[in-house]
C-alpha cells in the first residue's frame, strides 16, 4: 500500500452518473449528504492531475448503466493482490455491481482474477489494509463480515499471506459508510495515520507491537476525512486540503503532502482520496 505508484484506476463521476439526472436523484436514498454537484468533477480532474504528476498512470473505469453514484470510490469493489484481483461483494447492495465492473476492466487491461466472494458472504477493499507485503488486515464490520473475511483467507493463505481480523466500533450505525481505511492509513512502512479513539484496543496493540509510529489526525478534523490519505510512495501523500492541521503533522513527520480541495467530491459521499482510487501497480 506504500510502494511508488506506478498505475492506477479511478472513475471519474461523469462515468458514476453524478451529470445524469436519472443517476444523480438517487443521493438521498444512497446516503449522500446533497445532490451531486459539478464542482465534483473539477476536484476530481485535480485529484487526477496530482496523480500523474506523482509519475502514476491514470486509467478510467468504463461508465455503464449499472453504476451508481458510488462507484466514483474505486477502490471499494476489488483487492489487487501479487496472484491477481479479488473481486468483492460489496455490503452495500447497490454497489454490488461495481465488481463486475472491474472485472471486465481486469479482462481489457489482460489483469487475472484469482477468485470472487460470494454471498453470504460480503467485503469491501475499503476495510482492508496490507501492514506488509505478507500481511493483510480486514475490519469486520458492516460492509465486510466473517464469512467474507474467511473467503480472502482461504484464498490467500495458500499462497503463504497471512489474514488478521479487525472488530469496527459501531460508529454512526448500519446506513453509514464506516471501513477500516476510515480509521487508518498507512503512510509508508513504518507509521500509520490513525483515529485512535475509534480503533479497538486489540487493533492499536498490533500496530504498537508490530513497532508501526502512530501519527493522530487532529480530531476536529474527523468530519472531513482526515484519516483517508493515499501513499504515493517514497514518503509522497495524497491528503484533503480541508484538513490542514491534520496535513501539518504529517509535514512535521517527514512527509510530502499534496492536496486537492474535496467539498464535493469527498465530503458528499464519505469517501477520500484512498477512497477515489484502485491503485493497480506499485515499485
Amino acid at each position: 500500500m506504500v510502494g511508488g505508484l506506478l498505475r492506477v484506476m479511478v472513475c471519474p463521476p461523469c462515468n458514476a452518473g453524478w451529470n445524469r439526472e436519472d443517476g444523480a436523484a438517487s443521493w438521498e436514498a444512497l446516503g449522500f449528504h446533497h445532490p451531486p454537484q459539478s464542482l465534483a468533477q473539477t476536484q476530481h480532474d485535480a485529484l487526477c492531475g496530482l496523480l500523474s504528476d506523482a509519475g502514476a498512470e491514470v486509467l478510467c473505469l468504463q461508465p455503464e448503466d449499472s453504476l451508481t453514484l458510488d462507484a466514483v470510490y474505486t477502490h471499494d469493489a476489488s483487492l489487487p493482490t501479487d496472484c491477481g484481483f479479488i473481486l468483492m461483494n460489496p455490503g452495500k447492495p447497490n454497489r454490488v455491481p461495481e465488481s463486475q465492473a472491474h472485472a471486465r476492466f481486469c479482462q481489457r487491461q489482460e489483469i487475472p482474477v484469482l477468485g470472487e466472494i460470494r454471498p453470504p458472504a460480503t467485503a469491501e477493499a475499503g476495510d482492508m489494509v496490507w501492514l506488509d507485503p505478507q500481511t493483510l488486515l480486514i475490519g469486520s464490520g458492516y460492509r465486510t463480515n466473517p464469512a467474507g473475511i474467511e473467503q480472502i483467507r482461504s484464498l490467500l493463505a495458500p499462497r503463504g499471506l497471512e489474514v488478521l481480523s479487525a472488530p469496527l466500533p459501531y460508529g454512526p450505525g448500519p446506513s453509514a459508510c464506516l471501513h477500516l481505511m476510515s480509521l487508518m492509513s498507512m503512510l509508508d512502512e513504518a507509521t500509520v495515520l490513525v483515529d485512535l479513539p475509534w480503533l479497538a484496543v486489540e487493533t492499536v496493540e498490533l500496530l504498537k507491537a508490530r513497532g508501526l509510529a502512530l501519527i493522530e489526525i487532529e480530531y476536529s478534523e474527523r468530519e472531513t476525512l482526515a484519516c483517508n490519505v493515499l501513499s504515493l510512495g517514497r514518503k509522497r501523500l495524497i491528503s484533503l486540503a480541508e484538513n490542514a492541521l491534520t496535513n501539518r503533522r504529517m509535514q512535521d513527520a517527514g512527509f510530502d503532502v499534496r492536496t486537492f480541495p474535496g467539498s464535493e467530491l469527498c465530503m458528499n459521499g464519505s469517501g477520500g482520496p484512498t477512497c477515489l482510487t484502485r491503485p493497480l501497480l506499485r515499485a
